[in-house]
């Protein structure tokens, strides 16, 4: 049997309030709607639901019986709905997959002050240098380096502008000396980054005169971990290439010394992104604003 479902709540609300005009008055309709309604309805079933006079409604029997088939169900469905509108606050599960390589994504500071004013958000951050579907895999949003992002995607500034460096501990130049040309580093000791097993390292990339090239240097150690690449380095154990930002507090303390920084321009730096902007959740939209604040 076919139903309006729209026919079900008038009837349940003239149940409830026995009395068509004070349920016409909760619905926001006119007495005439209901009383159509409800004869609609009744002819759906092909039965009388109710008795009514002059002065008062009743239920009958079938009509009691669907009265107390509907009460719980509908509800539910008022709850859920209200639940719904409860997700204007920002509250739930935010995850999160965020490249190994920015630093100020993962320094947390940004982190630490999103989760302390939106504290019904759970934040899941999962460090990754893997590319994949985010959305595939359950994730709300990335942070990647802006070159890599897929062109349907919102992208968010995090950063301005970004800049590779190579860099060496003075340890190991006092022993190897500095590379004067980015061509040097075949013949240097140097520490190389990968972002999984089964890829090349990150490619040392280079611009001499707008002209871009990069250099196959022959690493004596590769690894996945960023902190080991930088703690390598800071033992004199060989000259290393990283986004500025990962180095910049050991070059400012003079841990670590910037090499070659006139081959090495700047490019697009990081960026949060997601699937869509229109409806976007308020755990979502929180991020977002917060980000832009934070810039």
């Amino acid at each position: 049997m076919k139903v309006d479902l729209n026919l079900l709540t008038l009837f349940l609300a003239v149940a409830e309030e026995r009395n068509f005009r004070a349920a016409a008055d909760r619905l926001d309709v006119t007495r005439s709607a209901v009383s159509q309604g409800i004869r609609r309805l009744e002819d759906s079933f092909g039965t009388a639901l109710l008795l009514r006079t002059t002065r008062s409604v009743r239920l009958t029997e079938a009509g009691e019986r669907l009265r107390q088939a509907l009460a719980q169900p509908l509800s539910d469905i008022g709850t859920a709905l209200d639940h719904v509108g409860a997700e204007r606050s920002p509250h739930g599960l935010l995850r999160i997959a965020v490249t190994s390589i920015a630093e100020r994504f993962l320094s947390g500071p940004l982190i630490a002050a999103f989760a302390a004013a939106y504290p019904e958000v759970t934040i899941d951050v999962t460090v990754t240098d893997e590319e994949f579907d985010i959305v595939a895999a359950g994730f709300d949003a990335g942070v990647r380096l802006g070159e890599v992002i897929e062109q349907d995607m919102i992208a968010i500034p995090l950063t301005g502008d970004q800049r590779e460096a190579v860099v060496a501990a003075p340890s190991y130049l006092a022993t190897h000396g500095a590379p004067q040309h980015p061509r040097d580093l075949i013949h240097h000791r140097c520490i190389s980054w990968r972002r999984a097993p089964n890829v090349a390292p990150h490619r040392w990339e280079f611009e001499e005169n707008g002209v871009p090239f990069d250099v196959a240097v022959q690493a004596r150690i590769t690894t996945n971990d960023l902190r080991l690449m930088l703690r390598a380095a800071l033992c004199g154990a060989g000259i290393t290439f990283a986004t500025e930002e990962t180095f910049r507090p050991y070059l400012d303390s003079g841990e670590l010394v910037s090499l070659l920084p006139e081959f090495l321009p700047p490019f697009a730096g990081f960026y949060l992104y997601f699937p869509q902007r229109r409806n976007m959740a308020p755990k979502m939209r929180a991020l977002v604003d917060h980000i832009r604040q934070w810039r």
